[in-house]
């Protein structure tokens, strides 16, 4: 497997298109560009397969390196739990930020939209990501947007009470 770099836009075009959590984003393009019907060329080597990265490792080293605790508030808890999901798993994240209050969107691409949806939503920058989300919520809320976001992205429950008491 080969690592290439990608503009900003088409980044975020490629996670739109996801289908399902988990789907790689080499699946996407293949999709988008029609190239399910092509087979491989049956003369070439077959690449070595690249390592697996466990699902939740980030997460898990997140919890025991002591960088979450080292954080002084809620805020930068929760801040910080979003960069790592971010990382770990950028497509999944896409999918899954599009959950919502009642009244307000949690997570957007840039901080406007997050500005129209409410009056004191208080808006910062997820470090790593192109994603922007509310602060301007109590702990029980950051813990409940941070659970509904590790159910869709795939994590197991007892992980998710973990990070979600960490807050």
């Amino acid at each position: 497997m080969k690592t290439i770099e990608v503009d900003e836009d088409l980044y975020r075009y490629i996670a739109s298109n996801t289908r399902h959590i988990g789907e790689s984003a080499s699946d996407i393009l293949r999709r988008l560009l029609k190239l399910d019907a092509i087979a491989a060329n049956p003369r070439e080597p077959a690449a070595p397969a690249a390592p697996v990265v466990e699902a939740g490792r980030g997460v898990e080293q997140m919890l025991t390196g002591g960088e979450l605790a080292e954080q002084e508030s809620a805020i930068d808890r929760f801040m910080h739990i979003l960069s790592v999901l971010y990382r770990e798993n950028p497509m999944a994240f896409a999918q899954a930020s599009d959950i919502k209050g009642r009244k307000r969107i949690y997570f957007a691409d840039d901080e406007a939209a997050l500005l129209a949806s409410g009056n004191t939503t208080k808006p910062k920058a997820i470090e790593g990501s192109p994603y922007w989300v509310i602060t301007n919520t109590n702990t029980g809320r950051k813990r409940n947007i941070v659970a509904q976001l590790m159910a869709a992205m795939g994590y197991p429950h007892g992980l998710i009470e973990r990070v979600c008491h960490s807050i």
